[in-house]
């Protein structure tokens, strides 16, 4: 179907900025709603940001919002989320997720996933 492989996750200093990245095969990624989760440490995993396939709507979660920046370029197969100001609280493993369906803000809303890559804010 489509697999995700995650890239540019590290260390960053609070207020620095990071570009992820998800990788993507498949004949028919364009047709994917993507979305981007993180699960910080002891958590449950929780939404950040997702793009239609279409890449007209964006939806943010409100801990993110005027910060991160979630885009797709689906003549490469990429999705990617910007991330400016980052805060510790950040830090988290950050996964790729794709899905066909309607809806986008739940874990349970997506197919596939990515094997995630760390994000770690300093202080």
């Amino acid at each position: 179907q489509v697999q995700l492989i995650e890239s540019g996750g590290g260390l960053v200093q609070a207020g620095g900025s990071l570009r992820l990245s998800c990788a993507a095969s498949g004949r028919a990624f364009s047709a994917y709603n993507l979305a981007w989760f993180r699960q910080p440490p002891g958590k449950e995993r929780e939404f950040v940001a997702a793009i239609r396939w279409r890449g007209v709507s964006t939806y943010y979660a409100d801990s993110v919002k005027g910060r991160f920046t979630i885009s797709r370029d689906n003549a490469k197969n990429t999705l990617y989320l910007q991330m400016n100001s980052v805060k510790p609280e950040d830090t988290a493993v950050y996964y790729c997720a794709a899905n066909r369906g309607n809806d986008i803000y739940h874990v349970r809303d997506y197919n596939y996933w990515g094997q995630g890559t760390q994000v770690t804010v300093s202080s």
